[in-house]
């Protein structure tokens, strides 16, 4: 599938071939003009993200791709969405709003109180999870230029987990081509020595 987008920002200097996270989904952009740019979509994209949910006129989380020169304002989002699952509920608390969300299927060691999460490519904090489920609370301006404020109970949202999480738990579980398991020398002691645990 072939997306035309159209961002409300500037895409001058974009080159051909850059990628722009849409919805939290990594996309190459091609035939760039003014404000608009087409990224082909692939079977897999459509099948594991709520891409293929999308409709003529929908609205879209855009993010350029980070320069390392970047100042890091979130934490590091790859644009490789691990699943999607659904709002469970959505609840206004003054002038934010509450949504709570179905924890995916092997994803829940990876969602922690007070850690990074990224639903629809935006860089969140978690409130609460617990084994099922987590929430988060949006501030007004996030509601206000970004999807989530048209987003309700029942819809379908892309989730990308805290990458470091990714990286710890593979490091932890070192590998020899033997396909025995050995002890990795980085444990929770380790960590605790240098400064990472305490």
């Amino acid at each position: 599938m072939v997306f035309g987008i159209e961002t409300d920002f500037d895409l001058t200097d974009p080159e051909e071939g850059e990628s722009i996270a849409c919805n939290g989904v990594c996309l190459t952009a091609r035939k760039i003009s003014n404000r608009r740019f087409l990224a082909d979509v692939s079977p897999e994209s459509l099948s594991r993200t709520n891409l293929g949910n999308l409709a003529s006129g929908s609205t879209l989380n855009l993010e350029r791709a980070l320069r390392l020169s970047d100042r890091l304002g979130g934490h590091l989002v790859s644009g490789h969405v691990d699943a999607t699952t659904p709002v469970l509920s959505r609840k206004p608390e003054g002038d934010f709003v509450r949504f709570s969300f179905a924890v995916p299927p092997g994803l829940g060691r990876y969602i922690i109180e007070k850690g990074s999460i990224t639903i629809d490519g935006i860089s969140l904090t978690v409130n609460h999870c617990d084994d099922r489920t987590f929430s988060v609370s949006i501030i007004p301006h996030s509601l206000e230029i970004t999807s989530l404020g048209s987003v309700h109970q029942g819809d379908i949202v892309n989730i990308e987990v805290d990458l470091i999480g990714k990286y710890v738990e593979k490091l932890l579980a070192v590998g020899n081509s033997g396909g025995q398991t050995k002890e990795s020398k980085i444990n929770s002691a380790f960590l605790a020595e240098h400064g990472f645990w305490k």
